[in-house]
């Protein structure tokens, strides 16, 4: 699974979904961190405000979950479409800090969302196959 958050810096959810300026991105595999990586939103961006809101959800379109501090109603409803649940946190919040606690709810028995989210995911994988690899979006 891959997860994405939402900064300005890198390190922190800081930002809202449709301003921000990157993504920090951890792949998750069997309960441990297999990756990370940083994917920034061009700086000048042409078009109008949903523009904007589909060259990020470009951007992530891998990724099961994405952490943010706010998100529209109508970004929002596209995210669900593309089958990614936002998750509001407080602004501020570690990066690393929000992945050790998504870790510890996959190692414990997670909350009916993301048990939901999880299963999603297992039947995309059973119906095309092995879950994608790196480099495969």
């Amino acid at each position: 699974m891959r997860v994405a958050f939402a900064t300005d810096d890198g390190q922190h959810v800081n930002a809202h979904f449709g301003h921000a300026p990157m993504f920090t991105v951890y792949e998750i595999r069997q309960g441990s961190v297999v990756s990370s990586e940083k994917r920034c939103v061009p700086a000048h961006i042409a078009g109008d405000e949903l523009g904007k809101i589909d060259l990020r959800i470009t951007l992530i379109e891998d990724c099961t979950l994405v952490f943010l501090t706010q998100i529209g109603a109508s970004a929002a409803a596209k995210v669900t479409r593309r089958k990614m649940m936002p998750v509001k946190v407080q602004t501020g919040v570690r990066i690393e800090d929000q992945v050790g606690k998504l870790l510890e709810l996959l190692r414990g028995k997670p909350p009916m969302w993301l048990s939901k989210v999880l299963r999603a995911e297992e039947d995309a994988v059973q119906e095309n196959g092995s879950p994608q690899e790196e480099g495969e979006r």
